[in-house]
């Protein structure tokens, strides 16, 4: 083990690229300019490696993976050509990949990162290959707790030796249960939101409810799309036998318990849409309930101004009636005496009937 000057604190190494453990095949030193079609940058690969001599786990992490890097997986470590595909495809669907020709692990995740934006999570993925002695995780570099995970896995040597001391899949359960961790926190934020819907519900209706209440819902519905799919995934992983064979016999209870914690933020996030639509429907209920009162009251006009339009008009009518004689001075006052009677016996009316 490599020590620094006082003699008792490790050293992190990172290796040359040319100069991995066993199993890197560099093809006889030379570099291909083409791979599947894919033109080879003539620049390094951004790859990080953090490992220590003395612990059995390196930990390599891609970001923003394109030609050199999917080159230098290629040649360094031969995976199956379908999986370097996955890789660089867009929004890969969630899958676990353990053939029996291969000695690694492949996995492929979809994690929620709220876009500020958009007011909308959107799905980060990470790809996973698990190794007897490596663990290789590649991404967009988006997933901040992956990000500080890593950083400080190369920067602080209690988290490394923490990381990389027991095995590759105990290194990846502590991957992925800080991301599923991640996800807690944007339910906090989902029911912060929920929240102020309700209580903006029973005001006077406006389109910043009607758009608060479309955000949150369309919100709520990205995130369990982008979670359903990973719970099959999480949960095959504890019945793995690969992970038994790269890891320990106790990582299974460890795996067990990130499957439950993806299922109790399923089980929130379909206590979340059964709210938002409860909350739509009471919206839909009292606007539908306000638009009827404001029928209601403009009926009532109608109906009330009817038998004033009835009086009027017969008054209007070009033959002889009553109080037409020239002259006559409470006619006006007659007429209005009738107008005001027919009002006031209508509105006694709705009174009494319970409609007003």
């Amino acid at each position: 083990m490599n020590t620094t000057s006082d003699g008792n604190k490790p050293n992190l190494v990172l290796k040359p690229l040319a100069k991995l453990r066993t199993g890197i095949n560099q093809r006889n030193g030379t570099t291909p300019k083409h791979r599947s079609g894919l033109d080879i940058e003539n620049r390094k690969p951004r790859v990080e490696i953090c490992e220590e001599e003395g612990l059995p786990v390196r930990w390599i992490n891609i970001e923003r993976a394109e030609s050199v890097e999917i080159d230098w997986l290629h040649r360094s470590f031969e995976f199956n050509p379908l999986h370097l595909d996955d890789v660089t495809s867009y929004m890969q669907r969630p899958k676990l990949d353990d053939f029996d020709d291969t000695d690694y692990l492949f996995l492929v995740l979809h994690f929620p990162v709220y876009n500020k934006s958009e007011k909308v999570s959107v799905a980060e993925e990470v790809d996973i290959f698990l190794g007897s002695d490596y663990i290789i995780t590649v991404h967009d570099g988006k997933l901040n707790p992956l990000n500080r995970l890593f950083e400080q896995c190369k920067n602080n040597p209690g988290k490394r030796h923490g990381m990389l001391n027991r095995s590759p899949a105990y290194t990846m359960y502590k991957i992925l249960d800080i991301l599923v961790e991640y996800i807690f926190p944007i339910l906090n934020k989902l029911s912060q939101n929920l929240d102020d819907v309700d209580s903006k519900i029973f005001q006077a209706s406006s389109q910043s409810t009607i758009y608060q209440i479309s955000t949150v819902r369309r919100d709520i519905l990205a995130v369990r799309r982008i979670l359903k799919p990973q719970i099959s995934v999480l949960s095959s992983l504890e019945r793995r036998k690969r992970i038994v064979e790269v890891g320990e016999d106790d990582l299974e209870p460890l795996y067990a318990d990130i499957t439950d914690h993806i299922n109790k933020v399923w089980d929130t996030l379909e206590e979340f849409r059964e709210v938002i639509e409860s909350l739509c429907s009471t919206y839909d209920s009292l606007n539908t309930h306000r638009l009827n009162m404001v029928i209601k009251t403009l009926t009532i006009i109608s109906v009330i101004m009817l038998p004033l339009t009835v009086i009027t008009g017969f008054w209007g009518m070009n033959v002889k009636v009553p109080f037409q004689e020239e002259g006559f001075e409470y006619a006006f006052l007659i007429i209005l005496g009738l107008m005001f009677f027919s009002v006031a016996s209508m509105l006694a009316i709705f009174k009494w009937r319970k409609w007003l």
